[in-house]
């Protein structure tokens, strides 16, 4: 994380940072510059200090809070399908080999992957992407640029292993079992592989609400992924549409421009166009082309985040009447909250697709107390 050490340490024990000064001997420089604390944390009680004591077994000896590592990956040690092609993948990328030498490796995986059975044209190999990104993302764990270089430079193997939804997802889930203990380089470590276009938008959504993350669901770093998700998305349609306005605009200035050269005298002429400014109308159609896809996958990721809220939050009242408990618990509060977040956040984009949202997931039928977060959504942007 991007705090200081003592400030990481302490921050690992769940203490104050002025708790913990309380216990340094005093020529330690960490418990000299202390103008920045509160002094509501400088006042702490005897019981407190105790207790503080009793955490760290030997006052300032902070030794006991390691280093964040990834998790042991599968394959170092366990006699598992594939185990022998990750020990070559690691020695050769410890070598400084080539994305084509990593894709030669990994063909060493059978295309049965761990069922047995050989796959279909339209599934993939989950073996072979386990295999690859645990061993990756494993030998680039020291910091995070370390495993930003990785990614980047075999950005082609992740290309090529990650070419339906299905599969990106199982990227998702090796990075959650690697490096489960360490919330900030998962989220960084997908924001990357956003940027690079190796998972899309709506494969990140579904990773989040699909059942292996259920233990991680009402944690902050899921849904600061969410929504660096979403903000992604909704830049990239922001972008295009720019930039199709501009072209636009210059083919219709240079349209007007030569009209208006033919028609002034010599002297009154403009400094017409260049040929090199002037966009083709086949670049803005497919400037076109590529905002109307944009638009397309946005409405499906709004589409696919709001369809899994209301599944789970109708499963919940479900449940909650069948076995006759209250609904109203603090998961329940919680997830509502989340969902009007999504709404309020994103309230600009949201709104375009609302007449879509209410005819395909928020229709009459639906439960009212999810129904209610959606009305009350339209009655704040009438």
């Amino acid at each position: 994380m991007f705090i200081w050490p003592i400030h990481y340490k302490v921050y690992c024990a769940g203490l104050a940072l002025s708790d913990v000064l309380l216990l340094l001997p005093p020529a330690t420089p960490a418990s000299c510059p202390t103008p920045s604390i509160s002094t509501r944390n400088a006042s702490a009680t005897a019981a407190f200090v105790g207790s503080a004591k009793r955490r760290i077994a030997n006052g300032a000896d902070f030794a006991i809070f390691a280093r964040q590592t990834p998790q042991r990956p599968r394959f170092v040690a366990a006699n598992l399908p594939g185990t022998a092609v990750a020990h070559q993948l690691v020695v050769a990328i410890r070598q400084k080999c080539t994305p084509e030498e990593v894709v030669n490796i990994l063909k060493d995986i059978p295309s049965t992957g761990y069922s047995g059975e050989e796959m279909s044209d339209g599934s993939f190999n989950a073996l072979k992407i386990d295999v690859f990104v645990q061993t990756l993302l494993n030998l680039g764990s020291k910091s995070f640029s370390h495993s930003f270089a990785a990614i980047s430079k075999f950005h082609v193997v992740f290309r090529a292993l990650a070419e339906t939804e299905e599969a990106q997802i199982c990227i998702l889930h090796n990075i959650f079992e690697l490096w489960s203990s360490h919330q900030q380089m998962m989220v960084v470590l997908i924001d990357k592989l956003l940027k690079l276009q190796i998972v899309d938008c709506s494969a990140v959504a579904t990773w989040i609400f699909s059942k292996e993350m259920t233990g991680e669901f009402t944690k902050m770093y899921l849904w600061e992924i969410l929504h660096l998700t979403i903000k992604k998305m909704n830049k990239h349609v922001i972008k295009l549409n720019t930039e199709l306005s501009d072209a636009k605009e210059k083919l219709s200035k240079a349209d007007s421009s030569s009209s208006d050269t033919d028609e002034d005298t010599p002297h009154k002429r403009k400094k017409p166009i260049t040929h090199a400014d002037k966009p083709s109308e086949e670049v803005v159609e497919r400037m076109e082309e590529k905002l109307e896809a944009a638009n397309v996958n946005q409405k499906r990721l709004f589409l696919i985040v709001f369809q899994r809220f209301i599944m789970i939050l109708s499963e919940h009242l479900l449940r909650s009447d069948t076995d006759g408990r209250d609904p109203d618990t603090d998961w329940y509060r919680w997830t509502i909250g989340r969902l009007q977040q999504v709404f309020l956040m994103h309230h600009e984009q949201v709104q375009k697709y609302s007449s879509t949202l209410e005819t395909l997931l928020f229709t009459s039928d639906l439960d009212t107390h999810i129904l209610e977060v959606f009305q009350q959504f339209v009655a704040l942007r009438a």
